[in-house]
């Protein structure tokens, strides 16, 4: 398999795996939304907020990644996945304080990198894409 091939290939299952995770994360505030109120809580000091705002923030949020895997407007729904993992993954500063007691807050960082590749290499994303280009 030639480089044509094996560039677009990677981003699809780089794009597919970002997308699961993303996924689980969005459709926990429709399953959980007491932990999603948690966490806008304690890391983006946001209280007080009821199940309503949470459902509507999930309902935004899972348009924008299933945008984003099926490759729709992707300077868009790349962009904004990228904003919503570095928001979530430098939200949680305090947590690399004391690592061994948070080790799993370190996998953002590798995700961090992966949405920016896709974002940056957006366009060499083309397979199963609905833009191409």
């Amino acid at each position: 398999m030639n480089s044509d091939r094996r560039i677009p290939f990677t981003l699809l299952l780089l794009r597919l795996s970002v997308f699961l995770v993303m996924l689980m994360w969005t459709l926990d505030k429709f399953v959980n939304p007491d932990h999603t109120a948690a966490i806008y809580k304690n890391f983006y000091f946001i209280g007080g907020l009821t199940n309503v705002p949470i459902y509507i923030i999930g309902v935004i949020q899972l348009l924008i990644i299933l945008g984003f895997a099926a490759g729709f407007q992707k300077r868009w729904t790349y962009l904004l996945v990228l904003f919503f993992h570095s928001a979530s993954t430098f939200s949680s500063f305090r947590q690399y304080f004391d690592p061994f007691k948070n080790l799993l807050f370190f996998a953002a960082w590798p995700m961090l990198v992966a949405c920016f590749t896709l974002y940056y290499l957006r366009d060499l994303d083309t397979l199963y894409t609905v833009d191409k280009g």
